[in-house]
Order: C-alpha cells, then structure tokens, then sequence
C-alpha cells in the first residue's frame, strides 16, 4: 500500500505564489515518475508538470515559466512552485507517483486563484 499525501493549496490572488507539496509513504521502493496533474470543473484532468528519476522534466505549456516542480529523492517528496497564479490556474491538483508497485494518486488539494 502506498499513500501520498498533499499539502500547500489554499486561495491566493492573481499573481500570487503557493508551493505544493507530496510526500509518498509505503511500499514503493524505486519511484520513476512524480508529478502534478489537475482539474479544473468541468474539464478533463491534465499533466501540470512531471519529473523523472534521471531528471528529465515535463510542463504544461500553459505553465511553463511559471511553475517549477523538484523533488527530494531521500525524502520521497515532490515540489510544485507556483509562481505569477491565474484564474485559469484555479483546479483541483493531485499528486502522481508511479514506480515499481504501480501508480498512485493524491486525495487532491484544492487552489483557487480569485481577487
């Protein structure tokens, strides 16, 4: 069993900045993939950003020079930076690990970017 935990969302206003966190815990040894995916009302679940073991990285073009993802190997946790918010950024974002047991998914945590 593997479980991720989330933390850092909230409501900030445009421009504004928030950092998300993800921690994995449990039985997953060797993590290839961490990442962020969102969804926003009514729309489908996207990539946001990922990074693989070997440090190659992937953004959604919608926050590339914004956002910023890194992740701490020896403490199984990825970072999501989120710089320069928009209303459009608002969604809920989940957490994705996958790895030598299989593929997980956060419980969400919810950003809402509004004045």
């Amino acid at each position: 069993q593997v479980q991720l935990v989330e933390s850092g969302g909230g409501l900030v206003q445009p421009g504004g900045s928030l950092r998300l966190s993800c921690v994995a815990s449990g039985s997953i040894f060797s993590i290839n993939v961490m990442g962020w995916y969102r969804q926003a009302p009514g729309k489908q679940r996207e990539l946001v950003a990922a990074i693989r073991s070997r440090g190659r990285y992937n953004y959604a073009d919608s926050v590339k020079g914004r956002f910023t993802i890194s992740r701490d190997n020896a403490k199984n946790t990825v970072y999501l930076q989120m710089n320069s918010l928009k209303p459009e950024d608002t969604a809920v974002y989940y957490c994705y690990v996958s790895g030598d047991t299989g593929a997980y998914w956060g419980q969400g945590t919810q950003v809402t970017v509004s004045s």
